[in-house]
């Protein structure tokens, strides 16, 4: 989520007053795909009502998969926005399946935390199905919003996933809106109620394996929120990588701690 699209979050706090549905400020969803730096194996539909939610699958070279990731990014963009952070994974011998929710790249809707997080355990249950999916171990990946869907679908999957990944993650979607407008924040956090929080997700985990990644110099989301939600993981399980530079940018700067911390996870 980088900081012209968060500003948008602003707007959240009229909603406070006028009790309007304003989580959509959330999303800004990109139509126009980039083209792809590495091999899509597949391209995946899924019909959620009158909607079309898209997804791409890349494999890597080698034949054996070493694990599957299913890759949730950031409130701007679309999938091929993210490909700085999800080729490294392919190159590396992940299979990495990247979906756009409603109104990301070709799939159609409008997203909203409410049907982000149902599309998102449809998808979820209808991929598991594919045997070059189910028979590999699977891994969420969840990138600054993406990081919310990603913990919230780690609590309800937990037994079914072999680990998670949090690559700066905000404490829940009213904290977020609380650090952006200070001078309204205990009002925000009063009456702002996230529908699903990564920093409460994560206490239900179990002894599920969790990677957190936040940088000390994140300009969009507090460095705080992820040691956060770091604290609060439930499994012993967890490792905690301090990463360099601003927000999502650990794969750039930190690739090979991530990568080994990924493969060991």
């Amino acid at each position: 989520m980088k900081p012209n699209s968060i500003l948008t979050l602003v707007f959240l706090f009229l909603a406070v007053f006028s009790k309007a549905q304003m989580d959509d400020k959330f999303y800004q969803p990109h139509k126009t795909m980039k083209p792809f730096e590495m091999k899509i194996s597949d391209s995946v539909k899924f019909p959620v009502e009158d909607n079309i939610i898209t997804a791409f699958i890349a494999k890597p070279k080698q034949k054996e998969i070493k694990k599957t990731i299913f890759f949730f990014h950031g409130a701007a963009g679309n999938v091929t926005t993210y490909q700085f952070m999800t080729k490294p994974l392919v190159d590396a011998g992940y299979q990495v399946v990247m979906i756009d929710f409603r109104g990301y790249g070709r799939s159609t809707g409008r997203p909203t935390h409410k049907n982000v997080a149902e599309d998102g355990q449809k998808f979820f249950d209808e991929l598991m199905k594919r045997p070059d999916i189910k028979n590999t171990k699977v891994y969420f990946y969840g990138a600054s919003l993406g990081t919310q869907i990603a913990a919230h679908l780690a609590k309800d999957n937990a037994s079914k996933i072999s680990g998670l990944i949090l690559d700066c993650p905000m404490a829940s979607f009213t904290d977020i809106a609380a650090h952006f407008s200070p001078q309204y924040r205990d009002m925000i956090l009063q009456t702002l109620i996230s529908p699903y929080s990564a920093k409460e997700d994560v206490k239900a985990l179990g002894q599920l394996p969790v990677l957190v990644i936040h940088a000390k110099d994140d300009q969009t989301i507090p460095y705080e929120q992820g040691k956060l939600v770091f604290d609060n993981t439930s499994s012993a399980a967890k490792i905690f990588i301090e990463s360099k530079g601003d927000h999502i940018e650990g794969i750039i700067n930190n690739k090979e701690e991530i990568l080994k911390a990924i493969e060991h996870l």
